[in-house]
Order: structure tokens, then C-alpha cells, then sequence
């Protein structure tokens, strides 16, 4: 005779049975997110040379020129490291969802058994590999090109808040993906992104800008992702961390709500 298996042994194993499934899930939808971006050389080439070679060029011209308590191939390396990981959060959430919406792909995966979690944290992650990968280029540009030396504690609390901070973003992308159209979602967000960037004090230190910018700059996520990224380095504008990552935080949480209406809101859309 075989023993019945006490009532809350079933339920106890059911979840590790679904646990188990929604991981391989997850793990074939962030290889097929990570496989897709690798076969598109404009995006996955561009998304880390871009501010890679911008640093280059303005590292090695004016590397050793003062910003504050550090030079400015040391500032540049936390500005241009908040620069891309936002770029990289945006155009991976932004476009991304934008286009496979037009493409009748989000219809198909919300028909599937699939959980739709599964597709945001994919997404999510194909954006922190690319973010991850811009950082670390960005590290070996500076210490080869612009003689930027950190100690390790230094590079790998700089590498882990631009990797944190790249997740608001992420959010920002995901309501910009949902609310806009396919042809309309690279255009409006390079429209968002690079005035932003620039006015954030991510191309060229916040103080050499116009008067009027230095003022509406708080008001910019990105000025406070890069305010956390040059507090790293010592090289902040001032203001508390907590209250730039509370920015970070609210943004998140704003974004968040916007997006989840958008995709309500996108169900009905068609294209084509």
C-alpha cells in the first residue's frame, strides 16, 4: 500500500514544480531577448560605441583639465557611464516593445501561457547585459585611453549604481514602448533622451551649462542617476545621494504606473 502524502506536501511541490518552469521560461525568453539584439548590429554596436567613442574623443582632448576634485577624464567616465546604460535601458524597453507591438508579436505572447512578468524581467535583463557591457568598455577606455586609475572598490560600486540605475529607465522605455507606435518610437525617444542627457550634465560638466539648464536639470532623471554615479568618484555637484536615489525611486514608481496604463491602453492598437 502506498502512503498518502500529507495535504501540504502537494501544494509544497506544485510550487516548486512552477517555480521550476516560470525560471526555464524565463531563461529561453532572456536568451531569445539577448540572441535577437546580437543579430542586429545597429543596435547592439551602437548601443555601447556610441558613448564609447564620445568619451574617447572628449577624454583623451581634455582628460586632464580639472573638474572639480577630479579630472575630467574621471568625471567623464561616470557621466558617460550614466549616459549609456540609459540609452540602452530605453532602446531595449522603448523601441523594442514599440516595434514587436507593431509586429503582432505582443499579441501572440499575450495569447500564450506565458506570464507576462516573464517578458518584462527578459527585457529587463537583455538591458542591464548591454548596460553591463557599456560600463565596463567605458572602464577599459579610460584606463587605457585617458590613464583613469580607480581603486576596485571605487570601479565596482561606480559599475553597480549605473547597473541600478539603468532600471528606471528600463521603466521609462517599457511606457514609451506601450504609448507609442512603431514608427513613431525612435524618433520621439532620441527626441527625449539626447536633450535630456545634455541638459542632465551627462555630456559636459553640470556647472559649464547655461544658467537656466543648471536649474531645470533636477528636475531630469538622468541628473540624478549621474549625481549618484559622480558621488563614486567624488566628483558630485552636491545634494544628498539619498535624495538623488529617492528621485530615481519616484521616477520608477510614476513610470511604472504610466506604463501599465499604456499597455492596457495598447491591446486595442493595430498596425499595418
Amino acid at each position: 500500500m502506498i502512503a498518502a502524502q500529507p495535504p501540504e506536501v502537494l501544494p509544497r511541490r506544485n510550487r516548486r514544480a512552477a517555480t521550476g518552469r516560470y525560471l526555464r521560461t524565463l531563461r529561453l525568453e532572456l536568451g531569445a531577448e539577448l540572441l535577437k539584439n546580437l543579430r542586429i548590429p545597429v543596435y547592439a554596436v551602437s548601443t555601447i560605441a556610441f558613448p564609447v567613442m564620445f568619451y574617447v574623443v572628449f577624454g583623451a582632448t581634455f582628460g586632464r583639465e580639472p573638474a572639480g576634485p577630479v579630472n575630467i577624464a574621471t568625471y567623464m567616465l561616470a557621466t558617460y557611464g550614466a549616459f549609456g546604460v540609459v540609452g540602452a535601458a530605453l532602446f531595449s524597453f522603448g523601441v523594442s516593445v514599440a516595434i514587436e507591438r507593431g509586429q503582432g508579436w505582443m499579441r501572440l505572447k499575450r495569447a500564450s501561457p506565458m506570464p507576462p512578468s516573464v517578458l518584462v524581467l527578459a527585457k529587463l535583463g537583455n538591458a542591464l547585459v548591454f548596460s553591463a557591457a557599456v560600463v565596463v568598455a567605458l572602464m577599459i577606455a579610460g584606463f587605457v585611453v585617458a590613464g583613469v586609475l580607480l581603486s576596485v572598490p571605487t570601479y565596482l560600486q561606480l559599475f553597480f549604481v549605473l547597473l541600478l540605475g539603468a532600471v528606471p529607465f528600463c521603466v521609462i522605455g517599457q511606457a514609451f514602448g506601450y504609448a507609442l507606435g512603431p514608427n513613431s518610437a525612435p524618433v520621439v525617444i532620441n527626441l527625449v533622451y539626447l536633450p535630456m542627457a545634455f541638459a542632465s550634465g551627462l555630456w559636459l560638466p553640470i556647472h559649464q551649462l547655461p544658467g537656466f539648464l543648471q536649474a531645470a536639470a533636477p528636475f531630469l532623471p538622468a541628473f540624478h542617476l549621474g549625481q549618484l554615479a559622480l558621488s563614486t568618484v567624488g566628483a558630485h555637484a552636491g545634494g544628498d545621494p539619498a535624495g538623488h536615489a529617492f528621485a530615481l525611486v519616484l521616477t520608477t514608481l510614476v513610470a511604472g504606473s504610466l506604463a501599465m496604463i499604456a499597455y492596457r491602453r495598447s491591446s486595442i492598437a493595430t498596425y499595418g
